[in-house]
């Protein structure tokens, strides 16, 4: 697709020390709502019982693993962090999940995988760390079976004034310190970046600019769900048939 790799290789760099304690530190961080907002993503995408699923960025598996436990899938999921990898394999097998769950290095941009082999796909957290979104997006819809499902989950920046104000002194003076606490440097480094990093991203890809994304990547009836008050967003839609 001709997407530089630099988003990438940003990405697996910044998370390359979490691992460890990412799953634990990210509820914590989030006030629990990273588990909610994943439940939300979760239930559009097993929705129509698929047979066969596609999680990208799953990282430690947490949503693969959840929609294993509630349908009958076998999920395929990718992620551009070994390291992240590593530990969501050793999860899946501790589950017992490992034959209806496969964990394989790859980039959202440039999937191994054919045209429309997938009944459904989920994402999260994704789109502010590729090079072009609506490529990507194309590219995750290429995919899928037409009828399909796909749901992405990410940050979000909230809608209304005061809770903007709110999520805009905590990303900025609370979480860097809040995370340097609780995971150390690395985790800082992460608390540093990510509000300004997903106030960036909406800044050039609004909401609306989204939609458009997904529209020409040939998806319908898509919707959306503000978590959180405006703390994060989950958004689904059907691939045209």
């Amino acid at each position: 697709m001709g997407v530089s790799r630099a988003e990438n290789e940003f990405a697996v760099q910044l998370f390359r020390r979490l691992p460890p304690r990412y799953d634990l530190l990210a509820e914590v961080l989030s006030f629990g709502q990273n588990r909610r907002w994943r439940a939300e993503l979760v239930k559009h995408v097993i929705a129509g019982n698929p047979a066969r699923v596609l999680d990208v960025a799953t990282g430690t598996a947490g949503v693969a693993m959840a929609m294993a436990r509630q349908s009958n899938a076998h999920i395929s999921g990718i992620d551009v962090s070994e390291d992240m990898l590593e530990i969501g394999r050793r999860r899946v097998l501790e589950a017992g999940l490992d034959e209806r769950i496969e964990l394989d290095l790859a980039r959202a941009e440039e999937l191994p995988f054919a045209d429309g082999g997938f009944d459904a796909i989920s994402f999260t957290y994704v789109l502010r760390y590729v090079g072009d979104p609506a490529a990507t997006i194309t590219e995750l819809a290429r995919t899928l079976r037409p009828g399909g499902v796909m749901a992405g989950l990410d940050f979000y920046v909230p809608p209304n004034a005061v809770w903007r104000a709110a999520w805009w002194l905590y990303t900025r003076a609370v979480l860097p310190p809040a995370a340097m606490l609780l995971g150390g440097r690395a985790w800082w480094e992460v608390g540093r970046f990510l509000g300004p990093n997903i106030s960036a991203h909406y800044g050039r890809w609004p909401l609306r600019r989204l939609l458009a994304a997904w529209d020409g990547a040939g998806m319908i009836d898509v919707e959306w769900r503000v978590m959180s008050l405006g703390g994060g967003i989950v958004m689904w839609g059907t691939k045209r048939a």
